[in-house]
């Protein structure tokens, strides 16, 4: 008698957990464990090629994720190419001429679709393949969720708006990741992604040639090569120590002065993010674990699931 009592508590006790899954549009770390049992395998092998290929890549795959999130929710609608009936979100301000990895994307796609037909969604792809970035460069892991649909949509418009950029000061960036859900602190966690990758000259010349809360030496070694007109495509480390590693130096870099964007170092400019950026720039664990997670919380960021989107074939068009 009681063990089919205790029996039937634990299935209504599931099916409860069932409904709030699909209510919530829950995502799970083991999504793809019978599905597509490969799939994770494959990514971090196709990621880790591409990154000790061009340690860039990395970088370049961690802003894919992050760019596809913040217009629309994770929902791989950064991946979409114009059509002559269709506007994606490439040509956005924040993302022409900026944006990289597609082909890496599109190569991992391919493989997956050999092992699992129409199964593995392409936002779930940039999300795993951020993590895999990071942790190839040297950074933490942690628990990707997953369960994403593909949008059959996207927004030129919201990436225009939403996508927080180069030149904004505190108070901007605060708000910005603040109407995504993000704590000041989660905002100076994701920041910490700025310890790996390239910025093209465009992006900082203002701020090396015109302002003051930058070191001096730091200025003129980056002026040789970005010049106050032309050279708007020559590169400069985000991280000017530790270019290719995934560490807490980008902190230390902005208690010196050496932010590279003005948006960096509005993070330690005398203003309420200082304490976080001392903290982070003295304490890497703690830095590790504050941007695994909110890593995970971005990727949560108004996924579609269940019957909604779809799983592309091909990451760059709508099936």
């Amino acid at each position: 008698m009681g063990d089919s009592s205790n029996s039937s508590i634990k299935v209504r006790f599931l099916m409860v957990l069932c409904l709030i899954g699909i209510v919530s549009g829950q995502l799970s770390s083991s999504f793809y464990l019978t599905k597509c049992p490969t799939a994770l395998l494959t990514i971090k092998a196709a990621v880790i090629s591409a990154v000790v290929k061009e340690p860039r890549m990395g970088a370049s795959l961690l802003r894919l994720h992050f760019h596809d999130c913040f217009v629309q929710g994770c929902d791989g609608s950064v991946l979409l190419d114009d059509t002559s009936t269709f506007t994606g979100e490439k040509t956005a301000f924040p993302n022409v001429n900026s944006l990289r990895g597609f082909d890496v994307i599109d190569n991992i796609k391919s493989q997956v679709e050999i092992l699992c037909p129409g199964v593995v969604s392409c936002a779930d792809i940039v999300a795993v393949a951020a993590r895999d970035s990071v942790v190839t460069l040297g950074g933490p892991s942690w628990a990707v969720q997953l369960g994403r649909r593909d949008s059959t949509t996207a927004s030129l418009s919201i990436a225009n708006s939403d996508l927080p950029g180069p030149t904004l000061d505190l108070n901007s960036l605060i708000t910005s990741f603040s109407d995504k859900g993000f704590t000041a602190q989660e905002l100076v966690a994701l920041s910490g992604a700025h310890t790996i990758g390239k910025a093209r000259c465009q992006f900082f010349r203002a701020r090396i040639f015109n302002e003051t809360n930058i070191d001096s030496s730091f200025a003129t070694s980056l002026q040789a090569n970005c010049p106050s007109t032309g050279g708007d495509d020559n590169l400069a480390n985000l991280d000017v120590t530790t270019p290719n590693t995934f560490d807490n130096v980008y902190f230390k870099n902005l208690q010196s002065k050496k932010g590279l964007f003005h948006s960096d170092q509005e993070l330690f400019n005398g203003g309420s993010t200082d304490s976080q950026v001392n903290t982070y720039s003295t304490n890497a664990a703690t830095f590790r674990t504050d941007f695994a997670n909110a890593m995970i919380k971005m990727g949560n960021l108004s996924p579609l699931t269940g019957s909604s989107g779809q799983i592309r074939t091909d990451c760059k068009k709508i099936n």
